[in-house]
């Protein structure tokens, strides 16, 4: 059935007008000033409230195996609880072994993902490195819509990738037309860092973030973009925590370096003091990597996301209940890292955007999802409310008030970060694909019913690249 939202004021990151927006044959149909209604049409009645392009996070683990656990948020309960906050899309993570083959890999991820509710697409890691990976990594690209490759700067005798592995890959994506991406922390340093606190008998939540200071991000963020630079391949870097990483993107954007940076909804909240409370599952409920980081911080991040340093918001949504963190309960090492928040980003940045002055409607608009479209080049069919898009809006209410709680939220954990917050705006109704997912407070989500997104390559993004490494042209120098 057609879907007819009238009476709204709609808001792309360009700007707003007060228009009907027809959805019907899962796109936008028509935007005009007033549109009849007629048979077969559901009439959305939207008057005071703000049609916005559906939410994407670029940043998603459901169903992720990760320290000897899975993630207890599958790719249907993660999706449906993104369609209650108003997120029609996620982009989650294939992330093969160290020497499994990428699309084994990649084939494990799609079958997981198969029962999401609303739309999906993937970064896949590159944790290792043969003739093999250079080899997926074509087929990934050309063949299945792949166009970002992540890569681990973290996490030692693990998936940590290192300079040998980053240079080929790097390399590699450059040929293909694809961005790389990083989770920018020194892991030898975060190593050496960890076994000091533990010998020194600091084995609770505390040691997690003194493992991990401001500097070992810092450090990382601007290896990876000096590494970047060099090969003259764009690069994307995720949940950026601090201001030292925060600085080295500034300074690489104002040379004319094609760097984009990524914040999450709780590292704009939170502080480091969480891990200080005496309540160890409380303490350990908020581990996760890059932790939460001492005040100051997070003004530096709003700032940079209001300055557009920062383009993208997004969650590391991965769930873990307090059972399974208690596998670190003598070991701040083994807890595994994870917290929530797909259900939540959309109110908190609206809260404390919108409201607050901080953001435009505008630039709200961008930073949940038009920005995150853009770099991952699927705009306009998404990130847009726009003839010929696809149908996933948000009705957004901005009076509607709602209190974040374990209780309530539709996350498959046991804890929130965000619980007690009150926010002001939140959806009224949710669409995916012009179909109503979510209408004041009914979830009425669909098991199976999201699509897997192809992402064209950037061959446009490339070309105009000064591409200071291509050593093709390079000639011996004759004497």
């Amino acid at each position: 059935m057609a879907v007819l939202i009238k009476g709204g004021t709609v808001v792309n990151a360009d700007g707003r007008q007060r228009a009907d927006v027809l959805c019907d044959e899962g796109i936008i149909k028509s935007i005009a000033p007033s549109i009849d209604t007629g048979a077969n049409i559901e009439v959305i009645d939207a008057g005071g409230q703000f049609v916005l392009p559906g939410g994407i996070d670029p940043h998603t683990h459901m169903q992720l195996p990760f320290m000897g656990t899975v993630a207890t948020e599958d790719f249907y309960t993660g999706t449906a609880a993104g369609l209650a906050g108003g997120t029609t899309m996620i982009i989650d993570f294939v992330i093969p072994d160290p020497n499994q083959n990428l699309m084994d890999a990649y084939r494990q991820w799609r079958s997981w993902a198969e029962k999401s509710a609303a739309d999906y697409s993937f970064h896949v890691a590159v944790t290792w490195w043969d003739e093999t990976v250079h080899a997926d990594m074509g087929t990934l690209v050309r063949e299945e819509g792949i166009n970002s490759f992540k890569h681990f700067m973290a996490y030692k005798n693990a998936i940590m990738a290192t300079d040998e592995i980053m240079y080929n890959s790097f390399r590699r994506a450059l040929e293909l037309g694809a961005i790389v991406t990083a989770h920018a922390e020194n892991g030898e340093l975060v190593f050496q860092l960890q076994k000091e606190l533990l010998a020194k008998g600091i084995t609770g939540p505390e040691g997690h973030p003194l493992s991990r200071p401001p500097s070992v991000e810092g450090e990382a963020a601007n290896r990876v973009i000096q590494f970047a630079d060099v090969i003259g391949v764009p690069v994307y870097l995720v949940h950026v925590s601090t201001k030292d990483a925060l600085d080295h993107i500034k300074r690489a954007q104002a040379n004319g370096g094609r760097v984009f940076g990524e914040v999450l909804a709780g590292h704009l909240m939170i502080d480091d003091s969480v891990y200080q409370n005496l309540d160890w599952k409380f303490a350990a409920a908020h581990v996760m990597s890059p932790p939460f980081r001492p005040k100051g911080h997070q003004d530096a991040l709003w700032q940079g996301l209001q300055s557009g340093a920062l383009q993208t918001t997004a969650t590391d949504h991965c769930c873990f209940c307090y059972e399974q963190k208690a596998a670190g309960k003598d070991d701040f090492t083994l807890i595994p890292n994870g917290t929530a928040g797909v259900e939540d980003r959309m109110a908190v940045l609206w809260t404390h955007g919108v409201r607050t002055g901080r953001l435009t409607i505008e630039e709200f608009v961008a930073a949940t999802s038009t920005n995150a479209a853009k770099i991952f080049n699927i705009h306009p069919r998404k990130g847009a409310i726009r003839e010929g898009a696809d149908g996933d809006i948000v009705i957004w209410d901005p009076e509607a008030t709602r209190t974040i709680s374990k209780k309530t939220h539709h996350q498959n954990i046991d804890f929130n970060i965000f619980e007690g917050m009150e926010v002001t705006g939140n959806p009224s109704h949710t669409l995916s694909h012009g179909v109503i997912c979510y209408d004041k407070g009914e979830l009425r989500a669909q098991k199976g019913k999201g699509q897997y997104i192809k992402r064209p390559a950037f061959h446009s993004m490339f070309e105009a690249l000064d591409r200071k490494a291509d050593l093709t042209k390079v000639q011996p120098v004759k004497r």
